[in-house]
C-alpha cells in the first residue's frame, strides 16, 4: 500500500533509485531527509512479515522523494555502514540555502568535513555545494578559477562571500 498512491508512478518515471542501507534507522532517516528538504515526501512503508528476517511489523524498506529524486531506505541489520565512497551532491542557489542544509545535516552528531562536505547523524557523506563555486572554478581566466579553488580548499562549509573576494582578487 502507498501512502500517496503515487509510487507506481514515480518509479515508472526514475528507473535508477539509490538504495540507503541501515540497520534499523531507515523510517528515522528518511522522515529526517524529508523534513530538511522541501518539495520532499514519504512515498511508502513497508514491513517485515511473518517470514522475517526482522520481526513481524517492523520497517523493512521506505520509498521516499527528495525534491523528486526517488531514494529507498531498508533496514537490513548492521553489516554494512556508509562510507565517503559516496556522497549525495546537493546544488545551492544561495548561501542561505547552503547554511541551512549544513546547520541541519551536522545537526545532532553530524560531522563538518572539508570542501563542503559532510557526515550526517546517520554517517551518510553529502556535498552541500553553491552552484557559484562552480561558475567561479569553471571560469575560463585560470587566475579567477585557481584563487577561488585555494580559498575553497581552506573551507569547510563553503562561504560564497569568502570565494567572491578570492575571484575577484581582494
Amino acid at each position: 500500500m502507498t501512502v500517496d498512491g503515487s509510487i507506481e508512478e514515480s518509479r515508472a518515471m526514475q528507473k535508477i533509485t539509490p538504495s540507503l542501507w541501515f540497520d534499523t534507522e531507515a523510517e528515522e532517516a528518511a522522515n529526517f531527509y524529508v523534513s530538511t528538504f522541501k518539495d520532499s515526501r514519504i512515498l511508502n512503508v513497508a514491513r517485515y512479515g511473518s517470514a522475517g528476517p526482522r520481526p513481524e511489523g517492523t520497517v523493512m524498506t521506505v520509498d521516499f522523494q527528495l525534491h523528486g529524486q526517488q531514494f529507498n531506505a531498508i533496514n537490513g541489520g548492521p553489516d554494512f555502514k556508509f562510507t565517503e565512497a559516496i556522497s549525495l551532491h546537493v546544488s545551492c542557489e544561495s548561501q542561505e540555502e547552503v547554511d541551512e542544509l549544513w546547520e541541519a545535516l551536522t545537526a545532532e552528531g553530524g560531522e563538518p568535513g572539508p570542501c563542503g562536505w559532510l557526515k550526517d547523524r546517520y554517517g551518510l557523506s553529502w556535498q552541500i555545494v553553491p552552484v557559484a563555486l562552480g561558475e567561479m572554478l569553471s571560469d575560463p581566466d585560470p587566475e579567477k578559477s585557481q584563487r577561488v579553488m585555494a580559498a575553497m580548499l581552506q573551507m569547510s562549509k563553503i562561504e560564497v562571500p569568502e570565494l567572491r573576494r578570492a575571484y575577484e582578487g581582494r
